[in-house]
């Protein structure tokens, strides 16, 4: 490969290159969408033909999967960042890969390659190629670079690829690409580097290496909605992947589709910028987290064991990369760790892949390592509760730091099977009264301080910043029988709700009910409001009045919301209508409510339990109730002898809080479409 300027920013490299205008002037290069075009004189066809006589030469293209203009420009702008001669992109990141290595490799040949890679790299390099190609891998510790040297001194003459990520996936382990460079040239080998991880932050050329591999598919593309990978290297290498008889890009068709180069053209000037962002997050998230004393990696961490070399190896102003990496101990305390942050906080999504725009989290030995065996994740260092993070740059850092220490404190109190008594689950009622569960999350219940609908950008994007309405509940033998359950207390209470005239209940009693006396089992829980209520507030899990059922003329063209405490209480007919106050009444801004057991006393959620009225309780004593619903032929009756039946078995099994049972408390958000509701189920704890 040429010698070329590698001493200056990426970012300079970049822009200095080519500029293309479109066909007529445009600002944005051209789309070009022929797969084939026309050659003018006849008599230069074998010439195209044999690769003498290209566009790069002054002829022309002659077919799209040799060569595309639009993807041509995307190649060219590609090798420009990396500081290469050329470079071609392709279908995928995995096209990329493989199309390399058979290019560099010939049956029979051998490749050295980190023990440390995308899960897919070690299939690929572990079974596929053995099988089909007969091209067999040493697996090494990429950081032992003496383990190196006696891999490639094992098989001499024979190992033609040293292959390595800048930072590994998903440990995050830095190699010394120099050190790796010599190596591997000493021993007549090429150095192969994937730099997915580390756009902008480090350029590979500039230590030796002589092929660089991205997936375009991550940081470059930023959005989640490409695959796309590309090889940057010699132009010589560039020509071989085409070569009409011997070529992988040319043979095997890894073809990028132009639209899809156009798209990743447009992408490439910001993407600075967005690693510059991706890498300062990651960094303030790591070290605040090693403050906790979490057993966090990062590159950029002091603590690294490869920080000074990670250090040495950027690129000025671009930070140590966009991923760290987070050990929670087990797989369950992982899995609850992600749930609570994707589904209460919206803090990220649980999903493989990164370089999205949101934080992406996953549990790196049951997804993107999952094709490792257990010897080779352990000598992988892939820990079972690993969760890899590709951060994201959307809200305010500190708004989602808030949201990742809440996740990271609640998680660390759990034990290694992460037992949680609560799931808080969110539920969708259709205008058809059909009930479908769509998320959940452990909870503590209500000592946790949920807020139920994430809070902050989570709860904007739920329809508005909620606050708590958290309470044991019935245990259910699992979630779905929540779902369906309250999916019939959803269709009786919608019954009575008409029937009433969105009359709501008074009741008198601290903790009693106002008539037929308390029964055992029966649920009660507070209604919550502004101001102390002598008459508090009565609402069905699912109903607060006829605006909450589209059958009695509520929800409108706009949105509003509803917070209602819902219970069961004894069979009375409906007492004197009181109509229900705004929204924002029935749960004001810092309102905590607190469930009662039956007789008034709390449940020790919040902190106080000791069979009494907890200080901070906002209506001590008192409990609204749910009206019977109406029978419908048999189907009020019907309801009501499920839901008691539910009731039997929480008693039977002690309850959510040991001493009393108590249904969940709903929170309402209603649309002209749809009515989201949310709830706190007790979970059954193994003793």
């Amino acid at each position: 490969m040429d010698v070329l300027d590698l001493s200056g920013d990426p970012v300079d490299r970049l822009v200095a290159g080519r500029r293309e205008f479109g066909e007529f002037g445009g600002v944005n290069a051209s789309v070009e969408i022929s797969t084939t075009f026309t050659v003018l004189e006849a008599e230069k066809l074998p010439a195209i033909f044999n690769g003498d006589f290209g566009p790069e030469k002054g002829g022309c293209y002659v077919y799209g999967r040799a060569f595309n203009p639009t993807v041509r420009h995307l190649g060219r702008l590609l090798a420009a960042l990396e500081g290469c001669e050329a470079a071609y992109p392709c279908s995928s990141g995995m096209a990329a890969i493989s199309s390399t290595l058979l290019a560099l490799c010939n049956s029979g040949d051998h490749i050295v390659a980190s023990n440390t890679v995308y899960g897919g790299t070690h299939a690929l390099l572990k079974t596929f190629l053995p099988a089909k190609a007969a091209i067999t891998t040493s697996f090494v510790d990429i950081t032992d670079l003496a383990a190196v040297r006696a891999a490639l001194q094992e098989h001499p003459g024979r190992v033609k690829v040293l292959y390595t990520e800048v930072v590994s996936n998903p440990t995050l382990a830095v190699a010394d690409l120099r050190a790796l460079a010599d190596l591997a040239h000493s021993a007549g080998a090429a150095l192969v580097v994937d730099n997915t991880f580390t756009p902008f932050v480090v350029t590979p050329r500039r230590f030796g290496a002589d092929v660089v591999i991205h997936s375009l598919t991550k940081f470059v593309s930023g959005a989640s909605d490409i695959i796309a990978g590309a090889v940057c290297g010699s132009a010589a290498f560039i020509r071989s992947l085409m070569d009409f008889h011997a070529g992988p890009c040319m043979l095997l068709g890894p073809t990028m589709d132009p639209r899809v180069a156009s798209e990743l053209t447009l992408r490439l000037p910001h993407l600075a910028l967005r690693m510059q962002e991706h890498g300062r997050r990651a960094a303030a998230f790591a070290s605040r987290l090693a403050a906790l004393g979490a057993a966090v990696r990062y590159p950029g961490l002091p603590q690294h064991p490869q920080h000074a070399l990670m250090a040495a190896q950027a690129n000025p102003g671009y930070g140590f990369g966009g991923v760290m990496g987070l050990d929670l101990g087990t797989p369950a305390r992982a899995n609850a760790f992600m749930e609570r942050l994707q589904n209460r906080h919206g803090f990220g999504f649980m999903a493989v892949s990164l370089g999205y725009f949101d934080t992406l989290m996953s549990l790196s030995a049951a997804s993107t390592s999952s094709e490792l065996s257990e010897a080779d994740m352990a000598a992988s260092g892939i820990a079972r509760g690993y969760v890899r993070m590709s951060v994201g740059i959307t809200a305010t850092l500190e708004e989602r730091w808030r949201q990742l220490e809440e996740a990271y404190r609640f998680t660390m109190k759990l034990g290694p099977a992460a037992e949680v008594p609560y799931r808080a689950v969110k539920l969708r009622r259709t205008p058809s009264g059909a009930v479908e569960q769509l998320i959940s999350w452990p909870s503590m219940g209500c000592g946790d301080g949920e807020s139920l609908g994430g809070g902050g950008a989570a709860a904007a994007a739920n329809g508005g910043g909620y606050n708590t309405v958290t309470t044991a509940a019935v245990p259910p033998t699992s979630i779905a029988s929540v779902v369906e359950v309250l999916a019939e207390a959803a269709t009786a209470a919608a019954a009575e709700a008409a029937a009433a005239s969105g009359a709501a209940a008074e009741v008198k009693g601290a903790g009693k009910a106002a008539a037929g006396g308390d029964r055992v089992g029966e649920p009660h829980v507070p209604a919550v409001n502004s101001r102390p209520l002598s008459t508090p507030v009565t609402a069905s899990p699912f109903t607060a009045g006829p605006a909450a059922h589209p059958a009695s003329g509520g929800g409108g063209g706009g949105s509003s919301s509803t917070a209602s405490a819902g219970l069961l209480g004894p069979q009375q007919p409906p007492p004197a209508a009181q109509v229900l106050p705004p929204a924002a009444q029935v749960l004001p801004s810092g309102a905590q409510p607190h469930a009662l057991v039956s007789g008034g006393g709390c449940l020790g959620a919040c902190g106080e339990g000791k069979g009494l009225p907890c200080s901070s309780c906002l209506h001590r004593g008192a409990a609204a109730q749910l009206p019977p619903p109406h029978a419908h032929g048999e189907d009020g009756p019907s309801k009501r002898r499920q839901l008691d039946a539910v009731v039997s078995e929480a008693r039977g099994s002690g309850g959510a809080g040991g001493g009393g049972v108590v249904w969940p408390a709903v929170k309402i958000r209603r649309t002209g479409s749809s009515e989201i509701h949310y709830v706190v189920s007790a979970q059954r704890v193994p003793a």
